[in-house]
């Protein structure tokens, strides 16, 4: 099944503080992909692996210490980092802000505040990257509040609030979308979220030129489809209805000859 929690990677030379804080993220929801004692283990796990978030003790042993580790693994791919460290000196501080944190954490860690990092660490991180952040203007907000849902998207991949956790929803496993009212569900081969958007509002924050709307409240990946009729649309194993009023744009994406 398609891994749809955080994945983070720890760098920690303590191993028990290592395992401490492994445990205490994955029942906080998040999938630690790998430990890493040293900076040069740390860059091979982070090169074979999908990361998303790091967590890294600047004190750690071995030739690189924790920013200089953050230094090489950011020069292969950009990641939100979170420091955690016991050192609070203006130097380590300094050097530290050159390679960009989203949050510093003191030792011990308090999980209150490890959750809250981890969740701004991935909105700010995405907000100021290349990648979109997909959220209305506050100034806009409606009266239902719909605009404070929160979509983030990186690369193919976006990420959404479910169960009080980011997760993450590639987007070539989306099937269709499923309005109900205010509500839009997200529908993948084994999974449903839901979310309070209109579907309008859904495929307009998503920016996913492969979801089409197809009906009044449903909307299909066009490279999903299997087959489709008059009424309706077999995408995977599901079938979706063709409102009337879209049958027009739908043929469009089709070459006749």
């Amino acid at each position: 099944m398609q891994e749809t929690r955080v994945r983070v990677l720890i760098i920690e030379d303590e191993a028990v503080l290592a395992m401490d804080l492994c445990d205490t993220l994955e029942a906080e929801g998040y999938y630690v992909v790998g430990i890493a004692n040293n900076g040069k283990r740390a860059l091979e796990i982070f090169q074979q692996n999908q990361i998303d978030m790091v967590l890294c003790d600047i004190n750690i042993k071995g030739e690189w210490d924790g920013i200089e580790t953050v230094s090489h693994l950011q020069s292969f791919r950009a990641v939100p980092v979170i420091y955690i460290t016991a050192l609070a000196d203006k130097e380590t501080k300094e050097r530290a802000k050159s390679t960009y944190p989203a949050a510093y954490l003191f030792k011990p860690i308090n999980n209150a505040n490890l959750n809250i990092a981890i969740e701004l660490a991935i909105q700010n991180f995405l907000a100021r990257e290349n990648s979109t952040f997909v959220k209305e203007p506050s100034r806009v907000a409606d009266k239902d509040g719909q605009t404070r849902e929160v979509i983030l998207k990186i690369d193919q991949s976006i990420f959404i609030k479910h169960n009080y956790q980011f997760v993450r929803i590639d987007t070539h496993d989306i099937i269709y979308l499923e309005a109900d009212n205010t509500y839009t569900t997200i529908v993948t081969n084994d999974k449903k979220y839901s979310i309070r958007l209109t579907l309008s509002l859904t495929l307009h924050r998503l920016g996913i030129e492969k979801l089409m709307r197809v009906h009044r409240s449903y909307a299909v990946n066009i490279k999903k489809i299997k087959s489709f009729s008059e009424k309706e649309i077999m995408a995977d194993q599901f079938t979706i209805p063709m409102g009337r009023q879209y049958k027009d744009e739908f043929m469009r994406i089709f070459q006749i000859n």
